[in-house]
């Protein structure tokens, strides 16, 4: 029988060597044993990190797990690997972000309906910094993609869950969202029926 000091050294290996946040689904399976004993098995493993003073930590994003360097070591690391300073987001990123992931799965449509400009850009953009990605097509004429936060997304502003974003100042701003949630809809079929208007009259 495997001792839990061996499940917990064989969990650090499997997420050191995924290099990439993992489902608990997945780390259970390289286990073999089930999702609560493996959810344990982390909780551990996280403590005795802590414990020692390492200069890994086990992060929660959102179902999945991954082993990251420390935040305070972080100058240290870019010293070594001569790492460049990512560039930070703009104005204009922040509020794409901020309207997708407070109301995913949205469109493009709908997220230029509430900042009122053309977000094409900023969009690709955020989708090249994996801070965001496609979560499917919207049940509509045209069927346009919709977008959603990712856990890389989760990591970047250190929260485990997107239940652990600040709420919204207040509901008005939520009843306008759903007014523009409406107004884009609309949109979106009024750019399909002309497609279609246009294809019919070549």
């Amino acid at each position: 029988m495997v001792s839990a000091n061996e499940l917990q050294a064989a969990a650090e290996a499997v997420l050191f060597a995924a290099g990439e946040p993992l489902e608990l689904q997945r780390l259970a399976q390289a286990l073999e044993i089930e999702e609560e004993s493996a959810e344990q098995v982390l909780l551990n493993l996280a403590a005795s990190l802590d414990e020692r003073g390492s200069g890994i930590c086990l992060l929660k994003l959102g179902t999945k797990y991954q082993l990251s360097s420390r935040t305070e070591y972080a100058p240290q690391i870019r010293s070594v690997l001569e790492i460049k300073r990512n560039a930070p987001l703009s104005q204009a990123a922040f509020e794409v972000l901020a309207v997708i992931a407070y109301n995913q799965p949205v469109t493009k449509s709908f997220v230029e309906q509430v900042r009122g400009v053309d977000c094409s850009g900023v969009i690709a953009t955020l989708c090249q910094k994996q801070l965001i990605e496609e979560k499917g097509r919207l049940d509509l004429p045209g069927r346009p993609l919709l977008y959603g936060t990712t856990p890389e997304f989760l990591r970047c502003f250190s929260v485990s869950s997107l239940e652990e974003l600040p709420e919204l100042p207040n509901h008005d701003a939520e009843k306008s969202i759903e007014a523009v949630m409406e107004e884009a809809k609309e949109a979106e079929n009024k750019e399909a029926d002309t497609e279609k208007n246009n294809i019919a009259e070549e």
